[in-house]
């Protein structure tokens, strides 16, 4: 298997942790959980199915008294989580990749607040972004920042891992999840209003988007024509074709102020129609949509059945979520059973590892720290937000990655700028363009063109990855299949992110984001008991694009071994299925489907978000441990009833609790509730406006902003890579490049000459600005 020579120790209690060395175990890696006395707290969560569900596959020892830490000899990585081992670790083990997971980080001003999940998707803006103008702010149901953080720490520690077995140097990954709610769970507001020069806002600016879920004869389906071209083909499948053109209907935000003229004709539509028929007429015009399922529809969705995304769990006790890729066209190996309990031992070790940590000191071939994928070269053919989240962060890590654009259809995500088309250049100022594409180097080819294949072939030849996020039926089509790439560089790793898959009735189905939040399960646990369902808001993309990073690093690992390129496959719609495999389990193992609860929670009470004392101010807090009801107790009057002692009785009377606290938190501004709420030990943070966590004092502490002066819109600050490495302060240099920006440099060390430029140029196979 692609890890199987990589051991790793977890001694973290969550679910960001529990899923990070999931995805390490289930690419070979051998997984050893620390556990205390009392076991893991998800062993204690719903009779353990969501533990078991994570810890397949892995073993299980108790913390010896005083040896725990010394353990970690003969291990590569260890997660932890919290700060206050990372530098004992550190010492004892100079080789060791040491990878915490926390909510704000090891450092910085609210590095010891309390928090939880809910409360960091307030700080982080996402909570503040999604509802009504007329309603409350609305969190996402199904704690999706865990899933995302693991994600993102298992790539930062697989990254660590790579310089790490060069050099014999370890690493501090530090990984925080506000940092990565930050990035992922909202589709970089703050680089929009940038962009468009930071216009008044007033509250939270909270939006739904239009289209998004809407109503049909017999169920949901999710709308979501995000390009120009499909928006168009919408409004003439609705009978509408006046608005085409219309910049009120056309633009996005002037969309939702005319939403509910907008809704009345697209129901009318809709809802003449069962989502079969909805999902058949958009599929003709190539429309993503896709229908609305929940924990107990999803597992019987033809395109999942014929794929066999879902198994039973090795107990037999509930179905899951299989891995979401493939290597070579397989899955990986099934995974065995969790452990059932901990040992007394302590973790094995093998006679080849060293005190300094797995990476042994005399294999080293570098005498220099670099970064991961120094010396990388990835060929990136993707577009919108999950590909280039993926190419983002291989940039960041050290690759020289060579964006490669259409000159006639480029990159989409240029076109959902803040610039009308009269304006010079207006296709460089898409704001999630600017955010996703940093670090990277950008050419224009037309890969219709027979001279465009043969320019890329020659690249391809000194490329170590080619990436790209086109249905399946494309790179064929292009002359571009695998059987062509590794003909012409028999080592390069193919990584292929499609939708829906290269098999199965749904394979050549386009699909974004919402898509996924829709088809997974997401969208319908997010959303108020009496209202539909919500989306999420664009989180399944950086996910899938993180998934992809994290096995393209373990193919190339293979490869090291190997010599040989590797074909790999990422799913998008299976990696947001196990961020949403919870339900699923649950379902399965119980029956009950879970829908809609606002913002509450089944493992806290109370929780909610509270209208404060200024225009649009909220405050959001998390009661989870008996410690902080009592501290909440004690600094709101009104909570010391006898009854609400009791937490399931706090559930049941979760409207009586919320009319106590508003009552407290309307005599305060936000700030100021927050801040009592914060120094009593209460999970609370203010509900801010999605743009608005560029002030916050934390992420500029921990460098997540990073300037960018680029040629064309000036300085910006745009979101890094959201995992601190100890020995990087920055991490990319280069703004997200022009259109076919760096043709002449790129091209030029393929071996082309100015003449040859001038005529791929007059053939339109390269191009440095859209044809007029």
């Amino acid at each position: 298997m692609l890890l199987d020579d990589v051991r790793v120790l977890d001694f973290t209690s969550g679910i960001a942790g529990a899923y990070a060395t999931k995805l390490l175990a289930d690419a070979g890696a051998e997984v050893t959980l620390v556990e205390a006395d009392e076991g893991h707290p998800l062993r204690r969560r719903r009779e353990g199915r969501l533990f078991e569900f994570l810890s397949a596959g892995k073993h299980s020892v108790l913390r010896a008294d005083g040896a725990d830490w010394a353990s970690a000899s003969g291990a590569d990585i260890a997660f932890v989580g919290d700060g206050t081992a990372v530098a004992a670790l550190r010492g004892a083990h100079p080789g060791l990749v040491v990878a915490s997971i926390t909510p704000y980080g090891t450092d910085g001003p609210h590095a010891s607040r309390p928090a939880t999940e809910f409360t960091l998707q307030a700080a982080c803006g996402s909570t503040g972004h999604r509802g009504l103008p007329d309603g409350p702010p609305l969190a996402a149901g199904g704690e999706i920042g865990e899933w995302l953080t693991g994600t993102y720490a298992a790539v930062g520690a697989l990254a660590a891992l790579r310089s790490a077995r060069t050099t014999g140097l370890g690493e501090h990954v530090d990984v925080a999840m506000l940092d990565c709610m930050s990035v992922t769970m909202s589709i970089a507001p703050a680089v929009f209003h940038s962009l468009a020069g930071w216009p008044p806002l007033e509250g939270t600016g909270r939006t739904i988007e239009v289209p998004s879920v809407e109503p049909c004869q017999d169920g949901y389906v999710v709308l979501t024509p995000n390009s120009a071209p499909q928006f168009e083909d919408l409004l003439l499948l609705i009978g509408r074709p006046e608005w085409i053109g219309d910049p009120s209907m056309t633009r996005v935000h002037a969309r939702f102020e005319r939403r509910q003229e907008f809704w009345d004709s697209v129901w009318a539509w809709t809802k003449q129609r069962t989502v079969a028929q909805v999902l058949e007429e958009t599929a003709l015009l190539r429309i993503p949509a896709g229908p609305l399922l929940n924990a107990q529809t999803v597992v019987a969705f033809e395109p999942f059945v014929a794929r066999r995304t879902f198994a039973p769990a090795a107990s037999g006790r509930f179905v899951r979520p299989c891995v979401p890729y493939r290597i070579d066209g397989e899955p990986p190996p099934e995974p065995g059973p969790a452990p059932e309990s901990p040992t007394l031992a302590t973790p094995r070790t093998t006679t080849t590892a060293t005190d300094s940590g797995g990476a042994d000191a005399g294999a080293a071939t570098r005498s220099h720290w670099e970064r991961p994928m120094a010396g990388i070269r990835v060929l990136d053919l993707t577009a919108w937000w999950a590909g280039p989240a993926a190419t983002h962060a291989m940039a960041a890590l050290g690759a020289d990655v060579i964006k490669i654009e259409s000159p006639r259809r480029p990159d989409g995500m240029r076109f959902t700028g803040v610039k009308a088309p009269s304006v010079e250049q207006w296709w460089e100022w898409g704001g999630l363009y600017h955010a996703a594409n940093t670090g990277k180097r950008a050419i224009t080819l037309d890969l219709s063109h027979p001279e465009g294949v043969a320019v890329f072939d020659r690249l391809l030849t000194g490329a170590d990855a080619v990436i790209e996020n086109f249905t399946p039926r494309v790179m064929p089509q292009l002359g571009l299949d695998w059987d062509h790439l590794h003909t012409v560089n028999p080592r390069v790793i193919s990584v292929s992110m499609p939708a829906f898959g290269s098999e199965g009735p749904w394979r050549d189905r386009t699909g974004f984001a919402q898509t996924m939040e829709a088809v997974s399960g997401m969208a319908h646990v997010t959303g108020f008991p009496d209202g539909p369902p919500v989306l999420v808001r664009g989180c399944p993309d950086p996910l899938a694009g993180m998934h992809a990073v994290f096995v393209t690093l373990a193919a190339l690992a293979q490869r090291d071994r190997d010599g040989k390129g590797h074909r790999v496959e990422v799913v998008m719609v299976e990696a947001a299925l196990n961020a949403a495999a919870e339900a699923v389990i649950e379902y399965s193992a119980t029956g009950e489907v879970w829908g809609r609860t606002g913002n509450l929670h089944r493992t806290a009470a109370p929780q909610g978000v509270y209208r404060c004392a200024g225009i649009d101010e909220w405050v959001a807090l998390a009661a989870v441990t008996a410690p902080q009801w009592q501290a909440l107790v004690a600094t709101v009057p009104g909570l010391d009833r006898a009854e609400w002692a009791d937490e399931q009785q706090r559930h049941r009377d979760h409207d009586a609790l919320d009319a106590v606290l508003g009552a407290w938190t309307a005599q305060h501004s936000a700030a100021e509730a927050a801040r009592r709420l914060q120094g009593a030990g209460v999970p609370a943070e203010v509900v801010i406006a999605a743009r608005d966590m560029v002030r916050n004092d934390q992420l500029r502490h921990r460098n997540l902003l990073e300037a960018h002066d680029h040629p064309v819109c000036g300085t910006h600050e745009i979101p890094a890579f959201p995992v601190r490495f100890s020995r990087v302060k920055r991490w990319t240099d280069r703004p997200a490049p022009l259109l076919g920006q760096h043709n002449v440099e790129v091209l030029g060390e393929a071996g082309l000459g100015p003449s040859d430029l001038a005529a791929l140029q007059d053939a339109g196979v390269i191009a440095d600005r859209l044809p007029t």
